[in-house]
């Protein structure tokens, strides 16, 4: 069996937002008990992340390294057209993943007790990034 469904996150800027609700309700309409979701962020300048989601300061930190990684106006990036962003949205991006899969067993993605799932917005201004999911697996007949 194969469930898709896509959904949109509106940002505020840069930051990290949890969608593991979103993606675990998509789960639980697909009836899926054993397989794969894999999600997928539909954007070059935003990103999907794996990260612990019970204290927020270590997002916090995850932002702030990235900003110290690639930062804002530097000289001798060449495609800015959209602003000091542009480029280092598009190399955090890169350095980051734009897909994640997760294991699903018992009808349940298999995250850890600290972990869910975070769109990563590298731009400043917001936006509405779009989602796509795919569930793929074996359902109770």
């Amino acid at each position: 069996m194969v469930h898709t469904a896509t959904f949109t996150v509106p940002t505020h800027g840069k930051g990290t937002i949890e969608i593991t609700r979103e993606v675990t309700a998509i789960l639980a309409a697909s009836g899926i008990r054993e397989g794969t979701v894999t999600i997928f962020v539909r954007h070059t300048s935003a990103s999907l992340v794996i990260m612990e989601n019970a204290d927020p300061s270590a997002r916090r930190d995850l932002e702030e390294y990235f900003e110290h990684l690639v930062p804002e106006d530097t000289p001798y990036f060449i495609h800015t057209a959209e602003g000091p962003d542009d480029m280092p949205s598009h190399i955090r991006m890169a350095l980051t993943r734009s897909s994640e899969v997760i294991p699903v067993i018992d009808g349940r993605m298999t995250l850890g007790t600290w972990q869910g799932i975070f769109l990563f917005e590298h731009r400043r201004h917001p936006h509405h990034r779009q989602i796509a999911v795919s569930v793929i697996g074996e359902s109770p007949q």
